[in-house]
């Protein structure tokens, strides 16, 4: 008579070829497949499925890695075999590549041209799931000074007046400004109320005589900058 299924299958219990740890070790994260890496995080399956078959459920329920990125706790724990510990584990493993992606000392970056600021940007901003408007703020040899999301929006809109743009620049000594928002949708193709947003905020910098340098929208791997395009 079959032994009754256990109730969850560690990675030990896994066949060798399946051991995401061990080939891990023997190979290095980089040779793991995305799934695999999710399997070391969420660590034990359930009875039905093994671990790596969990992570790779995840991610079709995600609609893949960049999908991930959004998933809130309450849908995480809706994938059968996903609970509250797991959906941290998984959540505490993309907040940890977010930073890691960002950590770029503030005193040592200059900001030379519109790709300078996309690229400073990208990762941080490609797979935000609603408008984020953030502003960098530069001194006169245009050294970073500091950055700040100042706005949040909805699924495709995001609103910054230019007195918290310009209070924050005052408030940090700042020369100029390089404001940058993503469309979620991956498309950076700017809107009518993107250059209506912008022409105010520069009209704002030139009576304040803190120039507004550019403004860029960033998409998925692509961006476009106000500024290049002739905009304001």
């Amino acid at each position: 008579m079959e032994a009754a299924p256990k109730l969850h299958l560690t990675m030990r219990e896994l066949p060798a070829e399946e051991r995401p740890r061990e080939r891990m070790l023997q190979s290095g994260p980089e040779a793991l497949s995305n799934a695999e890496l999710l399997a070391i995080l969420l660590r034990t399956g359930t009875a039905e499925q093994s671990v790596i078959r969990l992570g790779e459920q995840l991610l079709c329920e995600a609609g893949g890695l960049r999908g991930l990125v959004g998933m809130s706790t309450a849908k995480l724990m809706r994938i059968r075999g996903i609970g509250a510990a797991k959906a941290m584990q998984v959540q505490a493993g993309i907040e940890l590549g977010r930073r890691l992606a960002r950590m770029t000392s503030a005193d040592k970056v200059t900001i030379r041209s519109p790709r300078d600021a996309a690229e400073l940007m990208m990762d941080e901003m490609r797979f935000l799931n609603k408008e984020h408007f953030v502003a960098l703020f530069l001194n006169t040899k245009n050294h970073l000074i500091a950055k700040e999301t100042l706005s949040i929006g909805s699924l495709n809109a995001s609103i910054v007046h230019p007195r918290e743009l310009f209070r924050a620049a005052i408030e940090r000594g700042a020369a100029s400004i390089i404001c940058l928002h993503n469309h979620p949708s991956g498309d950076p193709t700017p809107s009518r109320e993107d250059i209506e947003l912008t022409v105010r905020l520069d009209e704002a910098g030139k009576l304040l005589g803190i120039e507004l340098l550019d403004h860029i929208v960033i998409g998925d791997s692509r961006w476009i900058s106000f500024k290049e395009q002739g905009l304001f």
